[in-house]
């Protein structure tokens, strides 16, 4: 990664050092009504994630990982409990600053990249960049410079319907921080793909979080992947556990 990317997050890496989370969720609970039942997905959860630090988070389909998800991405809003970014309380801000947080804090992968087919791949990236205000010609230099470390500097001009499946993907991480957000959240990111495929991507997703100090939560079925994540979390009874 270059100077300049490195430099975006000094930052980061500083409060890491002062051992604070980017991302913190404190005894959060989310809970859903079915006809005259309640339904209790979430229960007092407690997770915290540090910069440059990736956690897995295993469990069942159902088991409440979305949701966890949402809420730690300000897509839903706990019934109780607070969710920190940076160490800002998010809970009861009002939209429009959840939506900024969300747009320049928090990156978001999912299982089907969501590429817009019209654009290339570079301009899938520069797109966030200049939604939130950059230049085109800094767009462009960040977008390029991301992708080529990505391992995709020779397929820039490409469209997604003309790249693999593993490198559509590489391609939805590199637009997700583009903006070089402090979390990186991300459901199956490689669901979709084959295993000599997926280990390519997750190495190059594991790689990216480590060089610029990124806190990741990555919803994964795949046990050989969560076993070379930093940590690796649980579901139980809607409570988050540490697993072994």
């Amino acid at each position: 990664m270059s100077d300049v990317m490195a430099a975006e997050h000094v930052e980061v890496a500083e409060q890491g050092a002062e051992d604070n989370p980017a991302i913190f969720l404190h005894m959060v609970e989310r809970h859903y009504r079915q006809g005259e039942e309640t339904l209790h997905i979430l229960r007092d959860v407690e997770l915290a994630v540090w910069p440059g630090q990736s956690v897995a988070l295993v469990a069942p389909s159902g088991a409440g990982k979305s949701t966890l998800l949402h809420l730690a991405g300000l897509l839903e809003h706990p019934d109780h409990g607070e969710v920190y970014i940076q160490g800002q309380a998010t809970a009861t801000l009002p939209d429009s600053e959840r939506t900024r947080i969300r747009r320049t804090e928090i990156g978001f992968v999912y299982q089907f990249h969501h590429l817009l087919p019209e654009f290339s791949a570079l301009e899938n990236v520069m797109l966030p960049q200049m939604v939130r205000g950059l230049s085109k010609r800094e767009a462009r230099a960040r977008a390029s410079e991301l992708l080529a470390y990505l391992g995709l500097g020779d397929r820039l001009i490409h469209r997604p319907a003309e790249l693999s499946g593993g490198e559509q993907q590489r391609v939805a991480i590199a637009r997700a921080v583009a903006n070089a957000p402090r979390v990186l959240l991300a459901d199956e990111p490689t669901g979709n793909l084959d295993p000599h495929t997926a280990d390519h991507v997750f190495a190059t997703l594991s790689a990216l979080v480590k060089a610029s100090g990124l806190a990741a939560i990555v919803a994964t079925h795949n046990m050989d992947l969560a076993a070379r994540m930093d940590r690796r979390v649980t579901i139980r009874e809607g409570k988050v556990e540490e697993l072994d």
